[in-house]
């Protein structure tokens, strides 16, 4: 199987981050649940992995690197944990579901208003229509730093400037970016930044977080044991146990930190130029195939490696199947958990074929994904 699903999950991982999560397995603890050697080397690897993180982020404060089974669960932490009854939230058309859903519920029991900045056909997004939806009463701007349906890259430090200027807090949805490209919280100006652990990482599933910006409040969205601070009646105020309760996936966060550390040895830079010439290359391809329809690749675009595309008319998902059942390619079908985007691209109801490319994919697994489409294109197109 050739996998091109990495927007998804990234299939293989380095293999220092197998032997990290294995070297716990077999003999650690509980981090911040004991005294003994054992817990005490599990304690070691926690921190290890949130200065590892923080390094990753450019980020100063490892203790406010908090600790999430995923970017779904650190998105809710922040966006529940700091939007009130009455507030004014404004966000992208490019949403995940992981923040769309969240918003649609604040919207519904809480009197949340929530405006949407439009993605245009091309894919393009425009400063003008955040200046003209952030207001001085806006208390969240929450934006994908980029799309995990065409890849673009958002302006996300000028959106952060227009949002600061009106006062309003910035979440950044790094779950696309980080590990693909360099992620720096202060040049975002983000107040807040989610990621998950599994995606460009190379990390393993399960894990990701929330960085919390200081003096950035957030309430707990958990309640529980901490290790901690055991006789207050409510979550403690210290960082990261006020928004971590129970215990951790040490093992996983092992894997985690790992693959930080073998992403900032590699160089996030590397990474980005050898994904992009891979991108590029494959983009090349199917410009040139008749009936393919590539989204989003308005010239002012910046793009991850990942690719939206249709075959004439032919529903998504069909496109899918042949690639990976007649040609071992394994892509993404479908709305992406991205609806919003897919109605600004006209593709709501076909959906899209999306190829998302990794460190460990070659040139030669995108050009057979070149022919492969070239194939079907003239067959179904």
């Amino acid at each position: 199987m050739i996998y091109l699903n990495n927007a998804a999950t990234s299939e293989r991982k380095p293999p220092c981050v197998v032997e990290e999560m294995l070297r716990v397995l077999q003999g650690t603890g509980s981090s911040s649940r004991g005294a003994s050697e054992d817990d005490l080397s599990a304690a070691r690897t926690v921190i290890g992995a949130r200065l590892a993180l923080a390094e990753l982020f450019s980020f100063d404060h490892p203790e406010r690197v908090v600790f999430a089974q995923n970017a779904t669960l650190a998105l809710n932490m922040a966006i529940l944990g700091t939007v009130r009854p009455g507030d004014h939230v404004v966000t992208t058309a490019y949403e995940h579901n992981s923040v769309l859903r969240p918003l649609n519920y604040l919207a519904r029991e809480h009197g949340v208003q929530v405006d949407f900045v439009p993605v245009a056909p091309d894919g393009s997004i425009y400063l003008a229509d955040v200046k003209r939806l952030v207001t001085p009463g806006t208390r969240l701007v929450a934006v994908t730093h980029a799309s995990n349906l065409t890849g673009a890259i958002l302006p996300v430090g000028e959106i952060a400037r227009i949002a600061h200027a009106a006062g309003a807090l910035v979440l950044v949805d790094a779950s696309q970016t980080a590990g693909a490209l360099p992620v720096s919280m202060p040049a975002l100006g983000a107040d807040l930044l989610a990621f998950t652990g599994h995606k460009a990482l190379m990390g393993p599933q399960g894990t990701g977080g929330l960085l919390v910006g200081e003096g950035v409040q957030v309430a707990p969205l958990l309640h529980g044991g901490t290790g901690v601070h055991s006789a207050l009646p409510d979550q403690p105020d210290d960082y990261p146990e006020h928004l971590e309760a129970g215990t951790l996936n040490t093992p996983g966060i092992a894997g985690l930190g790992r693959a930080a550390r073998f992403v900032l040895e590699t160089g996030v830079e590397a990474i980005r130029a050898q994904e992009a010439a891979l991108r590029e290359r494959f983009v090349t391809g199917v410009r040139r195939l008749p009936g393919v329809v590539v989204y989003g690749l308005a010239d002012r675009l910046e793009h991850v490696p990942t690719v939206a595309l249709n075959v004439g008319t032919v529903d998504s998902a069909r496109v899918a199947d042949r690639l990976a059942y007649e040609f071992g390619i394994a892509t993404r079908a479908g709305l992406h958990c991205a609806p919003r985007a897919h109605e600004a691209l006209g593709t709501l109801g076909q959906g899209a074929v999306r190829f998302s490319f990794g460190y460990y994919t070659s040139q030669d697994d995108v050009d057979a994904a070149v022919a492969a489409l070239a194939q079907i294109a003239a067959e179904e197109a």
